[in-house]
């Protein structure tokens, strides 16, 4: 099995986040990941998340989720104090998903078949994070968010990936704070043609009204 493009069920469920997260007066970040989860039909989505942080890429991965047929939605935060924040953060924006407490190690010992994981960049441990992923037999959307960030500095996708791992195509948007974005194939198959890779969706800066097309 691959991981398939579906720009139908893409487009349903960034117009859906858009009208949720409309409030939210963010970089349509949370669209852009929402519309990826859901076109790819990802079905272990896990993200990274803790105190003080946006919610609205949280919103449009839970509405990804909904889209996507037997999808789990994660998320993995630090302590007590971020999974209390979230989860009431969440419960205002009228969407709920499952969360994990603990480091890097723990949290990530028990999910496996990641296949779209989205981690922040201003996290210490965001490179543990992706090291520790085990990924889906499908292949994965690997996606490193606020990717202008310090900690990002001399970040290299190659250094993150498990040597059966392969890296099938890498972009990086100037949305948001920085998206840099992955899609990777696991073991000896490919996870999709290179039309299929290049099949993502247009899409527009609400704020700057800049628009990004990903393509071949």
């Amino acid at each position: 099995m691959k991981l398939v493009w579906s720009p139908e069920i893409a487009t349903k469920s960034y117009i859906d986040t858009v009208k949720t997260c409309e409030l939210f007066q963010e970089s349509g970040v949370a669209e852009l990941v929402s519309a990826m989860a859901a076109g790819w039909n990802a079905q272990l989505i896990v993200e990274t998340w803790s105190e003080g942080g946006l919610i609205a890429t949280s919103v449009g991965l839970a509405i990804a989720s909904r889209y996507s047929c037997g999808s789990r939605h994660v998320c993995l935060v630090p302590d007590e104090q971020s999974r209390s924040e979230y989860v009431e953060a969440m419960g205002e924006a009228g969407v709920s998903t499952e969360v994990i407490v603990g480091e890097a190690e723990d949290a990530m010992s028990g999910l496996s078949g990641v296949d779209f994981l989205v981690v922040d960049c201003r996290r210490r441990d965001f490179q543990r994070v992706l090291r520790l992923a085990k990924l889906s037999h499908r292949g994965a959307v690997l996606i490193c968010k606020n990717a202008n960030s310090t900690n990002n500095s001399s970040f290299k996708w190659r250094s993150v990936l498990d040597p059966a791992s392969r890296l099938v195509r890498t972009v990086f948007l100037p949305v948001g704070k920085g998206l840099d974005i992955a899609h990777v194939a696991v073991g000896g198959g490919s996870s999709g043609s290179s039309q299929n890779v290049s099949r993502w969706i247009r899409h527009v800066d609400q704020q700057s009204g800049e628009e990004y097309v990903i393509r071949k």
